[in-house]
C-alpha cells in the first residue's frame, strides 16, 4: 500500500505534464483547477474496490488512500486549486461511504465540502446535488428542499472565486436537483417552471437530463423523455465523475447510479405505452447492470426487480393474461433485497428508512397477487395493510400507484436514484 503510494506521488507530476486526457481535465485558463496528485490518488483509489476479490479488504485500502491524499492537502494552503482537491478527495470519500450503505459518514463528508472556500463552483454544486440526493433517498423530503434552495440562493449568484466558468452548467443542476426535490413532492407545477428551458440549456445533461424526463415521464409526455433517456444512456454510459470539474458526481447521483435509473425509467416508459416486450428486455437489461455494478445481493437489484414484477402486472392487466408466479417470485425476491422489515415490525413507518417508497410498493404489488389466491387471502390482506400503512407518497395513493389509468393525467415512475416513487 505504502509502494503505492509512493510510487502515485513520484508519478503524477510527470502524468501531469504529458498530453494525457488527465492535464486537460485539472487545467484551465488561469491555470489548474486541482492537484494532478490528488486526482490520481482518487482514480486509484476508487479503482479499488473494483479490482479486488475481498471487498471489505479493499474498500478500508481504498479509504486509507483518501485518507492519506486529504491530509496532504491539508498542509498545502488555502489556495483554489488545494482547496478543489480537498472537495474532490471529500466527495470520492463519500462515494465510498455510500457504496457500503453508510449514509450518515457520507453525509458527514459532503458537509465538509460546503465549509471549503474558496472552492470552484463545480464541487459545492457537487457536494449539495449529492447531499439533496441522500435526503430524498432517506425521506428527509424538507430538509432536500431547504439545501436546494439555499444551492439556487447562495452558490449561483456572483462567484467570485469561481475562475473555472460553468456557471450555466451549475444553475441547470441546481435547478434540476430542486425540479426532482418538487416532483417526488408531487408539486408538478413548481417542477414544470424549473424544468421549463433546461432542454435548450448546456447544463441539460446527466442527472439533470434524467430528472428532466422523469418529469415528462410523469406527465406522459412520452416522445420527449424517451428522447432524454436514451441521450443519458449513450452520454453517461462511458463517463468517469471526476473527469470534469463542471461534471463532478457522487453517491446516488454518480454517473453508474445515473446510468442505472435512465436505463431502468426506459423501461417503465415503455411498458406505460403498451411495449411489454421492450420493457422487458430494458428492465432485464438494467437487472443485469445493477447486479454487476452493485452485486447479485445489493438493494439496487429489488428496485429493479420491483419494476420488473409491475411492468407483468400492468402487461397481465392489459392483455387480460395472468403471471402471477412471475410475479410472486418478483416480489419475493426484491422484498428480500431491499431488506423489508417484518410485517409485524411496528417500525412500519420506515421514517428514515432508504428506498421506503419502493418497499411499500413491492408488498402492495405482492400483496394482490396473494390475495386472488383464496387458500392466502389472510397473507395477503395482512401484507396489504402493512404496505397501505407505510406508504408516504405525495403525489400517489398506494392504490393509484398501483393501478395505471389510462385517464390519468400523470404516471408513476420509480427513480433508481433514489428509490422514490414520483
Amino acid at each position: 500500500m505504502i509502494h503505492s503510494l509512493l510510487k502515485l506521488s513520484r508519478s503524477a507530476t510527470a502524468v501531469a505534464r504529458s498530453s494525457s486526457p488527465l492535464r486537460l481535465i485539472h487545467e484551465g485558463i488561469n491555470g489548474p483547477y486541482a492537484s494532478p496528485v490528488a486526482l490520481q490518488m482518487i482514480d486509484y483509489a476508487l479503482s479499488l474496490p473494483k479490482s479486488q476479490k475481498s471487498v471489505d479488504e479493499s474498500y478500508g485500502q481504498a479509504m486509507l488512500v483518501l485518507e492519506q491524499c486529504l491530509s496532504s492537502q491539508s498542509s498545502e494552503g488555502q489556495d483554489i486549486v488545494t482547496q478543489n482537491s480537498k472537495g474532490m478527495v471529500l466527495l470520492a470519500m463519500s462515494n465510498l461511504l455510500f457504496q457500503r450503505e453508510n449514509h450518515d459518514e457520507a453525509m458527514e463528508k459532503l458537509q465538509g465540502i460546503r465549509d471549503l472556500a474558496p472552492s470552484s463552483l463545480g464541487v459545492r454544486v457537487a457536494a449539495v446535488e449529492a447531499l439533496v440526493g441522500l435526503n430524498l433517498e432517506l425521506g428527509n423530503d424538507d430538509a432536500s428542499s431547504v439545501l436546494a434552495d439555499k444551492c439556487l440562493e447562495e452558490l449561483l449568484g456572483k462567484d467570485e472565486h469561481d475562475t473555472t466558468g460553468g456557471v450555466e452548467a451549475a444553475n441547470a443542476r441546481a435547478k434540476a436537483f430542486k425540479g426532482l426535490v418538487e416532483l417526488v413532492r408531487g408539486n408538478l407545477g413548481s417542477a414544470e417552471s424549473l424544468f421549463q428551458g433546461l432542454q435548450e440549456s448546456e447544463g441539460c445533461v446527466g442527472t439533470a437530463a434524467l430528472s428532466y424526463g422523469e418529469f415528462l415521464h410523469a406527465t406522459k409526455n412520452f416522445s420527449m423523455a424517451k428522447d432524454l433517456y436514451q441521450n443519458v444512456v449513450a452520454e453517461v454510459a462511458e463517463k468517469k465523475d471526476f473527469s470534469d470539474m463542471h461534471a463532478l458526481a457522487a453517491c446516488n447521483m454518480a454517473s453508474e447510479e445515473v446510468l442505472l435509473a435512465a436505463i431502468c425509467a426506459l423501461g417503465q416508459l415503455e411498458a406505460h405505452m403498451g411495449r411489454f416486450n421492450d420493457a422487458e428486455e430494458t428492465l432485464t437489461k438494467a437487472l443485469n447492470k445493477a447486479e454487476q455494478h452493485f452485486g447479485s445481493r445489493h438493494p439496487k437489484v429489488g428496485v429493479v426487480l420491483t419494476c420488473l414484477a409491475l411492468m407483468f402486472r400492468q402487461k397481465a392487466v392489459q392483455e387480460q393474461s395472468s403471471s402471477l408466479l412471475i410475479q410472486e417470485g418478483l416480489y419475493r425476491r426484491a422484498i428480500d433485497l431491499l431488506k423489508a422489515p417484518s410485517l409485524d415490525s411496528e417500525d412500519i413507518v420506515m421514517m428514515g428508512s432508504p428506498r421506503r417508497d419502493v418497499v411499500a410498493l413491492a408488498r402492495g404489488g405482492y400483496a394482490e397477487t396473494l390475495c386472488v389466491q383464496q387458500n392466502r387471502k389472510g397473507e395477503g390482506e395482512k401484507m396489504k395493510r402493512w404496505a397501505a400503512a407505510a406508504w408516504r407518497n405525495n403525489s400517489f395513493s398506494l392504490t393509484e400507484a398501483l393501478k395505471i389509468s389510462e385517464s390519468s393525467n400523470k404516471l408513476p415512475v420509480i427513480d433508481a436514484r433514489i428509490g422514490r416513487v414520483m
